[in-house]
């Protein structure tokens, strides 16, 4: 009971900030319309989404986070997110997630390779610490924090180290949400596969592709790229499994046992991101009921097929808009800018250069391959 009364008014702020924006988007989006001459009932150009992160990161730099909402907001960031991704789930069928899945490997495996090769290059020329440099290509080419937090106790990163790592992560991974929708619309003309992959493929934080796949869908009435993205950023984090004991022996092979921090290595299944489960178990779900409405005229024996379309209907928008439109609040509010303060320039160079790379890589990627999959 008392940790759920600490999480409270952190998650309440939260929720507030997404209501808040879903307001704001609407109101903006209308008065933009109104200017460019729009007809009344045209779509908003303005992302409930984009508001809800611009106005979170502007309370934390701003105001500040108080101490006693800080509970709530990590909790809406590691849990509430991850909810709400498992609810995009039921969007699609099973066989649409196996089948993206299973096309996009060749692009995320070109892209998470060339990635961590080129950012390692890069760490090695600037004369950066390789520990460092390892983060920051695990960081870049598979899940963000995630496998920042996971390589480090194998190659004996220090703090300090995790810290610089994490700040890359989350500065380009900003700046990427933010631009690469847009971008996006204009290398691939409004293919949501295409558009999808890139997103998926480029972006580092799973919270950062959501958050992009989010205001590319809001501003352009394309709900496919949330599901394209969604599928190829699981997968992509799925490798995380794979490369974080590979780039562990790597780092400790070539380099032996530095000075750092000793830390326990986390064990296997810890490495699994349960949330891409949950996400493939409700593509399961959406799957039988599916099969049940075609074949019996009822999903589960229960629902006929307006009933069975207005709950699976009724679960995405809570995923979808709410769940991540709070969560997307809390990633605002717990950015402080004010950490990459004092940072050096050169481990920033190592994060350009591995956002730059994956993204080009991902661009060539999605242009020779993206044509074979389809929805």
């Amino acid at each position: 009971m008392r940790k759920i009364v600490g999480i409270m008014p952190g998650l309440l702020a939260c929720i507030f900030i997404m209501i808040i924006s879903l307001y704001l988007a609407d109101v903006l989006g209308n008065l933009l319309n109104t200017l460019q001459g729009l007809p009344d009932g045209s779509s908003s150009p303005i992302s409930s989404i984009f508001v809800a992160i611009i106005l979170g990161l502007l309370i934390r730099n701003f105001i500040g986070l108080h101490e006693q909402l800080r509970e709530g907001v990590l909790f809406s960031v590691k849990i509430i997110l991850k909810l709400g991704i498992v609810l995009l789930g039921i969007r699609l069928s099973f066989y649409d997630v196996i089948t993206l899945g299973a096309w996009g490997i060749p692009i995320i495996l070109t892209c998470v390779i060339v990635g961590l090769t080129v950012t390692l290059w890069i760490t090695s020329k600037l004369g950066q610490a390789h520990r460092l440099g390892t983060l920051t290509a695990v960081g870049t080419g598979i899940c963000g924090v995630t496998a920042i937090v996971g390589t480090a106790p194998g190659i004996k990163a220090n703090d300090e180290e995790m810290a610089y790592a994490i700040g890359n992560i989350t500065i380009f991974g900003i700046i990427a949400m933010f631009a690469y929708p847009y971008l996006a619309f204009y290398l691939f003309e409004n293919d949501p596969v295409r558009v999808g992959l890139f997103l998926g493929t480029s972006i580092h934080e799973t919270a950062q592709v959501a958050g992009a796949a989010l205001i590319y869908d809001q501003v352009y009435s394309m709900g496919q790229v949330v599901d394209v993205a969604t599928i190829t950023k699981l997968t992509r984090n799925s490798l995380l499994i794979a490369v974080v004991p590979i780039m562990s022996y790597y780092y400790l092979n070539k380099f032996g046992n530095s000075r750092g921090t000793a830390r326990t290595t986390p064990k296997w299944y810890q490495l699994i991101p349960f949330f891409v489960i949950g996400f493939i178990v409700m593509a399961g779900i959406r799957t039988i009921g599916d099969n049940g409405v075609l074949e019996e005229s009822r999903a589960f024996g229960l629902l006929d097929p307006n009933e069975w379309k207005n709950l699976w209907g009724t679960v995405n928008i809570i995923g979808s808009k709410y769940m991540l439109g709070t969560a997307m609040a809390a990633v605002g509010l717990s950015t402080n800018l004010r950490v990459f303060k004092g940072v050096g320039v050169k481990p920033f160079y190592v994060g350009m250069a591995a956002a730059v790379t994956v993204t080009i890589v991902s661009i060539i990627m999605v242009y020779l391959l993206g044509g074979f999959i389809s929805l």
